[in-house]
């Protein structure tokens, strides 16, 4: 199953965590693509004012090619790149699992565990890796 790893990678925690996410998935055997490699800081520089259009064509055609998104949902609100990757990736009928470790609430209702539009454009959302692992063993 090929997996793309959707979540913010703009700070070193975060780029950690996909990390560690992303050899736990490889280690069950998923085959996993993650925007960070898909781009090297020297190519974005060496695009200009092209890079903005270059990454996200690079993303979608990466979101083409996967069977399943995983997104992480941490945050107040989620990643606004990542709600994009969600949507897109609902509208073209992949699975897409949400994980939030965060406990703080983020949804629009108290029943809610983020934005009702992320929320129900995920076929699931778990609370940890090993959660996420399990849900990924029946898609």
């Amino acid at each position: 199953m090929r997996i793309y790893q959707a979540g913010p990678l703009f700070s070193e925690a975060e780029r950690n965590w996909h990390r560690a996410l992303r050899s736990r998935l490889v280690h069950a055997g998923y085959l996993v693509t993650w925007p960070y490699d898909l781009c090297s800081p020297q190519e974005i520089q060496s695009w200009g004012e092209a890079a903005p259009k270059k990454i996200m064509e690079a993303c979608r055609d990466a979101l083409e090619g996967c069977d399943v998104v995983v997104a992480l949902l941490d945050g107040t609100q989620v990643d606004d790149g990542t709600a994009w990757e969600i949507g897109y990736a609902h509208a073209r009928g992949k699975v897409v699992v949400g994980i939030r470790t965060d406990f703080r609430q983020a949804g629009d209702t108290q029943y809610s565990v983020v934005n009702a539009m992320i929320e129900d454009s995920c076929n699931a959302i778990v609370r940890d890796v090993d959660e996420l692992l399990q849900v990924l063993k029946g898609c």
